[in-house]
Order: C-alpha cells, then sequence, then structure tokens
C-alpha cells in the first residue's frame, strides 16, 4: 500500500460518511468470467430453491421444516422432538464445517451461495439496473427532483420488488407448511386465515425493506457470520485480494515512465466503483468484503487494456502473495477438517442407524400384578407406538431377552405413515425371572417382517 494513503478504513465502514449517515451504494455494472459463473450458479439455486416445495415423495414434501409442528422432512425421512440430539450434533457439525471452510477459503459462500446476495444481486439489482440504468443515471435519477416520470418509474419499481418480495416470502413459508397448505391458505379468502395473511404480509414487507434498502448493511452489519470472520481467517486463508508487491506503488504511467518503478496498479478506481459494499479490495482483508469477484473482474479487464497479466486482483492467501508461493495447507485446516470428518461420520452412523420408530411401553397406571398360576405373574402395559416413516408399516413385538409369554391381541399392529397408535399389551413371566425386590428389567423387541428394528426397556413389577 502506499506509505501516505489514509490507514484508518479498519475504524469506520464505507457505507457511512463522518457524519454517521448513510451513503448509499450505486456499483457499476460489470461483466466477466467469475460474473457469468456467478450468474450460472445463482439461477440454479434459485431454480431449486423455489422448486424443491413442489416435489414430493410418497404424497409429501422432499424437504419441510415444520417448526410449528415440531417436524421436519428430509428426503422421505421424517425428524421428531426425540430425535433432537441429532440435530443438536448436525448443528455442530455445521458450524465446525462453516469455521473449516472459512478458514480455508475465506467468505466464498457469500459472494456465491448466500441467498441474500442471490437475490440482491442476480435479482432486485438487475430489475434496478433494467429500469434505472446503470450507476451513474441511477444515482443522477435519484438526485432529481420529483417528477411524473420519476415518480411513475420509482412506483412501479418499488410494486414489482414489493411483489417479488411477497413471492419470496411465500416460497419460504411453503418450507414450513408445505406447497400443498400454502396453496390452500393462498386460494382461500384472507378472512380465513387471517393469522397466517397478516404474517405473510409482515415477512414480505421484511424482505421488501432488506432488498429494497437495507440490502448490504445486512452483510456489514447483521449477519454473525461476517463479523466473525476475521476470527475465522489467517494469513493462509485464501480469499480474494490485491497483489500489493505487483500493484505498489500505484498510479498511471505515462508514456516517458515507461521505465519507472511504479507498479501495475494504474488507481482507476474501478474495483471500488464495482464493490456492492463500497470497500477498497486494495487495502487488505476487509469485514465488508463478500467475496463477490466484482473487483477481479474489473481489474483483469483493465490489465487486459493496458497490456498487463491478469490476476492483480485475485484468489489468493496474504503469504502466497507475501512469499511468492503457491497454497500451503496449515496445521489449522488440517485440525478443524479432522474434527469435521470424524463429526460427520457420527452424524452419518446416527442417521443411518436412526430407528424408524418411536416407542413407549409403560405400566398401566395403578395397575397391580396378577398371579396367573402358581409360578406365572402378569402385567399390563399402556403402549405408544409412532411410525416415523411415510409408508404404512405392520409392527410385531416379542421379548428379547427374558423367559416369558407377550400378549398382544392380535398378531401384528399396522400404523399408517406419521400415524400414532396406542394399545395395551401384557406380559407374563414366570417366577424364576422375577427379582424378589425391586423391578425385574427386560427389552421388548419391535418387529418387522420378522426383522428387529427397535427395543424397549420395560420393568416388571412383581408380587
Amino acid at each position: 500500500m502506499k506509505a501516505n494513503q489514509e490507514d484508518d478504513f479498519r475504524d469506520r465502514i464505507a457505507t457511512v460518511n463522518s457524519d454517521g449517515e448513510r451513503v448509499w451504494i450505486y456499483p457499476k455494472r460489470v461483466d466477466g468470467p467469475y460474473y457469468k459463473w456467478r450468474k450460472i450458479i445463482s439461477y440454479i439455486q434459485l431454480i431449486v430453491l423455489i422448486g424443491v416445495p413442489f416435489i414430493k415423495y410418497n404424497g409429501k414434501p422432499i424437504i419441510m421444516l415444520n417448526v410449528l409442528e415440531r417436524k421436519f422432512i428430509f428426503f422421505g425421512n421424517v425428524f421428531w422432538p426425540e430425535d433432537l440430539y441429532i440435530f443438536g450434533l448436525l448443528f455442530i457439525t455445521t458450524v465446525i464445517f462453516v469455521v473449516w471452510f472459512t478458514a480455508t477459503f475465506g467468505r466464498i459462500f457469500c459472494g456465491w451461495l448466500c441467498p441474500q446476495t442471490v437475490f440482491l444481486e442476480m435479482v432486485f439489482r438487475r430489475i434496478e439496473r433494467f429500469l434505472e440504468g446503470d450507476a451513474s443515471k441511477q444515482k443522477k435519477l435519484n438526485n432529481q427532483d420529483m417528477s411524473t416520470q420519476k415518480f411513475f418509474r420509482k412506483a412501479f419499481k418499488h410494486v414489482l420488488f414489493y411483489a417479488i418480495s411477497f413471492f419470496i416470502a411465500n416460497i419460504f413459508l411453503s418450507y414450513i407448511i408445505g406447497m400443498d397448505e400454502l396453496i390452500k391458505i393462498v386460494t382461500a379468502p384472507p378472512s380465513e386465515h387471517i393469522v397466517g395473511f397478516i404474517a405473510i404480509c409482515i415477512f414480505s414487507f421484511v424482505f421488501y425493506g432488506v432488498f429494497s434498502w437495507f440490502r448490504e448493511q445486512a452483510c456489514i452489519m447483521v449477519c454473525p457470520y461476517g463479523r466473525l470472520q476475521s476470527v475465522m481467517q489467517d494469513v493462509n486463508t485464501v480469499t480474494i485480494s490485491y497483489d500489493f508487491k505487483r500493484g505498489e506503488p500505484r498510479g498511471r504511467k505515462l508514456k516517458k515512465e515507461q521505465d519507472s518503478d511504479k507498479g501495475d496498479c494504474i488507481d482507476c478506481k474501478k474495483c471500488i466503483a464495482v464493490c456492492p459494499t463500497g470497500i477498497d479490495i486494495r487495502n487488505g482483508l476487509q469485514m465488508e468484503c463478500v467475496n463477490c469477484t466484482y473487483c477481479i473482474d474489473a481489474c483483469d479487464d483493465v490489465m487486459e487494456k493496458i497490456g498487463k497479466p491478469k490476476g492483480l486482483i485475485r484468489y489468493a492467501s496474504h503469504n502466497m502473495i507475501e512469499k511468492n508461493h503457491g497454497y500451503k495447507i496449515s496445521a489449522r485446516t488440517i485440525f478443524y477438517g479432522i474434527v469435521f470428518f470424524i463429526l460427520f461420520s457420527v452424524d452419518l452412523f446416527l442417521l443411518t442407524n436412526r430407528p424408524r420408530v418411536s416407542a413407549i411401553i409403560n405400566r398401566m397406571p395403578g395397575s397391580l400384578c396378577t398371579k396367573i398360576s402358581d409360578d406365572a405373574y402378569m402385567n399390563v402395559y399402556r403402549s405408544t407406538l409412532l411410525n416415523k416413516t411415510l409408508d404404512t408399516h405392520k409392527y410385531s413385538f416379542k421379548l428379547i431377552d427374558i423367559e416369558g409369554e407377550l400378549h398382544l391381541g392380535e398378531s401384528h399392529i399396522e400404523i399408517a405413515g406419521e400415524g400414532l397408535e396406542k394399545f395395551t399389551m401384557k406380559v407374563i413371566l414366570p417366577g424364576k425371572s422375577i427379582k424378589k425386590r425391586g423391578r425385574t428389567y427386560f427389552h421388548i423387541g419391535i418387529f418387522e417382517n420378522d426383522k428387529l428394528i427397535h427395543k424397549v426397556l420395560a420393568g416388571f413389577r412383581g408380587p
């Protein structure tokens, strides 16, 4: 960096001036290889995000996060409150993955996959540019006095923004209650679903406010991931970086200065003009950088025009630039990776071995031990069985680690997908199997097609 360059950029943000007022960002349109790849990935993501709620398996959505009923569906697997420990471990695994990924590749998720960035840059800002022009025209229009043309152009834009926000709010709601239920709410009169209608309008206004006004402030001020990234990254993290060794001292070269000691950066400030958070990437790693790659495309275009090699701004770590070597994996990255794969393996084991049923078997309240014969005693149990799958299954029950008999009244219990069945069973044990003091504990096995799929601990009270 220049020796006389301002060094207080870390004490303020680019979107607020010295008086504490909001500085509106007008990022210029940029086109380049990275932007084209981001468009492809973003449109695929949008298609998946909008299309997933319409896809069903066995009449149920393949993904549903119903926090209201505490029921989650992932690709035909139903998760209930008793599976909370799996979600807890999955959450920890996700946090470790985020730390590992950020320590290795920086904030690349924010620029390429974050829904906030995808909707803002690939939907709302593209519509804004289509209606109002590029950055200079938008700025000029906003500074003009109100006129009929300006009023209708602004009004049409904001009506369109709210309509898109309303659509986004409904799509997100479909992940919670399911598309079928959402269609019922949308097609029915608002008076029949007044609470849901008010909620969806509120969420629509929130999305509208974020994408039409709050914009980059969500990444800078609200997003916890952005504020924690400085803790996760170090000098070996690959992120969007300015090659200060090649670019400094910056400045335009005159023809008579071709042999001067100036670097490749001609200080055109195009990297600043295209930045959606208004930062100068040449100042180094900053919290506001979302790794959107606009500055890379803009700088590469300038380098190509002046006959210099591309890559003055590129994906690189500080050490890769400072020490002029390729990427080297750090011990911290290896440690995070090992921890992640251990946790991921445990998650995979728990998910693949998760019982497909949930059962509660307790002695009937108030019932006593009944003597059946000289050497046989009976306890009565109240049982609840939950089918955690989407399909109908038949279940049978057996004692698996104690001598005795189990009577159900029928050979099996048939339960529909996501169904809950309550029933009574009787367990008869010989006297030799019953402890003289305290309760006798044993397991009742739940079988499907003669295959043990789950077992439940039960207690037998003797005479």
